[in-house]
């Protein structure tokens, strides 16, 4: 991936939610919180993102304390802005105001030492599309397994 440093993942967004529309979205930090960042102490799994139609935040997302900084440290659950562009937000929120999606953060990376978070619009799924992606998950892994050991029967 030229020139990006993946920082966090939320994993659980692909199995959660099926991903329609992606965007790149950079963020406003403090001072503190970009160090943390690029010491890889960030967590996604429960943040979501929260839009009005003229900006946007990234909210829950846990951004450590940097333990150098003692009394200018920033709150680690503070919502933080997200900057897009007008269409790209206008997207967003026609898609949560009128389809009934979400937008949820993908991944956070450093791209040419600049944080930028990758998120979604997004449908949850239900308990049966669930279901389905752990049945087509499980079967590509036992097709996986038979190839290697058929290379392995081959090669040795």
């Amino acid at each position: 991936m030229n020139g990006k440093k993946i920082i966090a993942r939320n994993r659980k967004a692909k199995f959660e939610y099926e991903l329609h529309e992606i965007f790149e979205a950079g963020i406003e930090l403090k001072g503190t919180e970009i160090k943390s960042i690029r010491a890889g102490q960030v967590s996604l799994s429960e943040s979501y993102v929260r839009t009005n139609g003229r900006q946007a935040w990234l909210v829950g997302a846990h951004i450590a304390p940097y333990d150098q900084a003692s009394v200018f440290n920033h709150d680690p659950e503070r919502e933080r802005r997200l900057l897009l562009h007008k269409r790209e937000i206008k997207t967003l929120w026609d898609g949560v105001r009128l389809k009934g999606m979400t937008i949820v953060p993908i991944r956070l990376y450093l791209r040419d030492g600049l944080a930028k978070l990758e998120i979604a619009l997004a449908k949850g799924k239900r308990q049966f599309d669930k279901r389905q992606s752990i049945k087509k998950r499980d079967m590509a892994r036992d097709v996986e397994r038979a190839m290697d050991q058929r290379r392995k029967g081959k090669d040795v």
